[in-house]
């Protein structure tokens, strides 16, 4: 028998495949496309809008003000004492907010990994505050907790403290933890659950407590949990509006005024288009970095505990 040698692939039909190959890549995107044009019209439009803007003097209440300055707008941020003191409050209230609200739903995790009685009517409650529209959050607090006449803070300490006026920025920061703890929580609790058990049950029987078992065990097993959770609480606690504009409207002065509470008063009571956009545009770049510097610390520490160098 003599034996047949296999198909040799011409060139003709290494060529025919290749369309075939685009034309299946295609097929797999096409269905992302309206997506990907809406977030384009939403998210991009807008935002070269903004550059433009960025670089016009053009205050609403003057007709015909509008003109080209360059990078007179960003000079005028930069040189701005208030807008100092709103990044100052920003960076405040993100980075306390994101601490102590990781704090508590670290313990309150802990807490709900174990087992007892009405673990799930706990749970439950638990999670409410993250369910509760973040307006209507800041409406609850303003009226029920520190109303100095009605409000139960009065009611609990005594006394007739207006907690909004003598302690602003402390004020809106304990809402934003009640608001933003469950989501830590929820986050850490799925890693909690994640951890195996085996290797719990070996510390065990090695001998080790509970606190040497959370801090060689737990905690390393957490770590890729908490920078999760704390990147994703850092971008939305930084762009927190409702309960400033609820519950203080910033002042008194600027004390409770982070960056975008302020943007929107040059924008929308001073009707200063120009630096309110150069504005805009800088707190976009700052997050932006500070975004893709938390990404690659994060993907770098996923490499790792799978052993990719």
């Amino acid at each position: 028998m003599t034996a047949v040698a296999p198909p040799i692939a011409t060139e003709q039909t290494t060529t025919a495949k290749a369309p075939r190959k685009r034309n299946a890549g295609w097929a797999k995107r096409a269905p992302l496309l309206p997506a990907l044009l809406f977030t384009i019209v939403v998210t991009q439009i807008p935002f070269l809008l903004t550059v433009f803007y960025s670089f016009q003097s053009w205050n609403l209440v003057r007709p015909g003000s509008q003109h080209f300055v360059g990078l007179q707008n960003y000079a005028d941020v930069f040189a701005d004492s208030q807008f100092r003191t709103a990044m100052l409050n920003t960076v405040l209230i993100t980075v306390i907010c994101v601490l102590v609200a990781l704090v508590l739903g670290l313990a309150l995790a802990m807490l709900l990994d174990r087992k007892f009685l009405g673990r799930g009517v706990v749970r439950t409650l638990l999670i409410t505050p993250f369910l509760i529209l973040p307006a209507a959050g800041a409406l609850l607090w303003k009226t029920t907790m520190f109303d100095p006449t009605y409000g139960l803070l009065n009611f609990v300490f005594g006394g007739d403290t207006d907690w909004l006026s003598e302690f602003p920025l402390a004020s809106v920061m304990t809402q934003i933890v009640w608001q933003w703890t469950p989501f830590m929580m929820l986050l850490l609790l799925a890693g909690l659950q994640s951890q195996p058990k085996d290797v719990l049950e070996a510390a065990s029987v090695d001998g080790a407590g509970k606190w040497r078992t959370f801090a060689s065990i737990t905690l390393p097993h957490l770590s890729r949990y908490i920078q999760l959770a704390v990147l994703l609480g850092a971008i939305y606690i930084v762009n927190s509006f409702d309960a400033i504009f609820l519950m203080t409207q910033g002042g008194p002065g600027t004390a409770s005024t982070n960056l975008p509470y302020y943007i929107y008063q040059r924008a929308f009571q001073g009707f200063d288009i120009g630096q309110s956009s150069a504005m805009g545009v800088i707190v976009v770049i700052l997050t932006l970095i500070i975004a893709t510097f938390a990404l690659r610390l994060m993907f770098r520490t996923f490499d790792v505990s799978r052993g990719v160098k």
